[in-house]
């Protein structure tokens, strides 16, 4: 996640017209990637303009920026990844919503075309998010031509392309015709194949890890009651956690390519190419199908003031999950004209991903508690983590109601 968790601050607002490359800005697909960088025959051919075959060794450049004062490290990067630039010409636009890590635009056109962006990673991202798997990540997509291009790593972050087109917001996700794009674009990723591995789904691991981290470094606060109202105790947590692990690991959601963290600021819309892309890819890993798709239908809440009341209905979420279903059969069954959705598998996947929406509730709240004592971001990370448990407990027991016909 590059940017944010929010309740009320801002998560990765960023002018329209700019990519908010700063998504959650921190869990990792701690996982190692099933798929090497390289192109698989059955996928759709790269962006124009993007490299497709094999894709290229990334350049490491021993360069630190100082997550303070980014701007001098940011032009230090241009001088070695754009020597052509003239260092009087070169303009920076610096994105401050992210509540992860920080960004920074480099740019001489005034449009913005030849923007290299330069993400610093935040203070002990390191804890929740594995920088060498989201590399391998970035150039997975990247060959499959969901990602921009890829510049360099650095020592502590990543330069790549800016992608042209508006970062989403709540209203644009409930419009037929964007979400129709955003679930197409998400059977193109969940599509990717894993070259004959079984993967194992990253959710279970995360999930572990952050308690873990929750545990060793913030059992003060959680077990202060002061500090604990509306925090659940560790000992509920702890049990939370074993009855999703036994609940939702038995309702037969496939594993898939995942990009794990899709609030709205992390697709970038292109209305002259109508299409949309994703960004930030540090939470990218294999992972449940239902997971990916009832973690974005949480994200219509909002990321700056969060309503849950903007969770899409029913039957918005059925038309999303057709068009979805329609293009992710398509993808993997080979390309036969009329696939055909049944009502059973629309109802299937409708109470897979609500049920699954219940992890990802848990997870951010958890995140939410680390990165609270940990990021130096101006962001109240605590009750961005309240309102998650809240929601949890409030819809607990109205997914765990829905059933799959039989």
């Amino acid at each position: 996640m590059a940017s944010q968790r929010r309740a009320a601050p801002p998560r990765g607002r960023r002018p329209r017209g700019s990519p908010r490359h700063m998504g959650r800005g921190s869990g990792g697909a701690e996982l190692g990637m099933a798929v090497p960088p390289g192109r698989c025959p059955d996928c759709p051919g790269p962006e124009p303009g993007g490299g497709g075959g094999e894709s290229p060794a990334v350049p490491h450049l021993g360069i630190a920026v100082d997550e303070g004062d980014v701007l001098p490290g940011a032009l230090r990067l241009m001088r070695e990844l754009r020597p052509g630039w003239e260092p009087a010409r070169v303009k920076t636009k610096l994105f401050t919503d992210g509540i992860t890590n920080k960004l920074v635009a480099c740019y001489t056109d005034e449009g913005m075309a030849d923007a290299v962006l330069v993400r610093v990673y935040g203070r002990k991202t390191e804890l929740f998010v594995d920088r060498e798997t989201e590399l391998r990540n970035f150039q997975v997509l990247r060959a499959h031509g969901c990602a921009p291009d890829l510049y360099c790593a650095f020592q502590n972050g990543l330069c790549y392309q800016f992608l042209p087109g508006i970062a989403l917001g709540p209203h644009h996700v409930r419009d037929p015709h964007i979400f129709r794009l955003v679930a197409q674009e998400m059977a193109r990723v969940h599509a990717i194949h894993a070259n004959g591995s079984l993967p194992k789904p990253i959710l279970w691991q995360k999930l572990h890890k952050y308690l873990t981290l929750v545990k060793t470094d913030l059992s003060p606060k959680v077990s202060n009651p002061s500090l604990q109202q509306d925090v659940p105790s560790l000992e509920m947590l702890e049990h939370e956690l074993a009855w999703m692990k036994e609940t939702l690991s038995q309702l037969g959601s496939p594993i898939v390519l995942c990009h794990n963290d899709l609030l709205c600021k992390n697709i970038i819309y292109d209305g002259t190419r109508e299409h949309v892309r994703f960004i930030d890819y540090e939470y990218t890993g294999y992972n449940y199908q239902a997971f990916d798709i009832g973690n974005h239908f949480n994200e219509f809440a909002g990321v700056k003031e969060v309503d849950y009341r903007l969770y899409p209905s029913k039957e918005t979420q059925l038309q999303w999950l057709r068009s979805y279903l329609q293009a992710y059969k398509q993808l993997t069954q080979g390309d036969g004209g009329g696939v055909g959705v049944s009502e059973e598998e629309l109802e299937a996947l409708y109470v897979q991903v609500n049920k699954f929406s219940l992890a990802s509730h848990f997870l951010w709240a958890c995140w939410g508690l680390i990165q609270d004592k940990y990021s130096t971001i101006d962001f109240n990370f605590l009750r961005y983590a309240k309102l998650r448990f809240k929601q949890y407990f409030k819809m607990k027991p109205v997914v765990t109601a829905l059933q799959i016909s039989k």
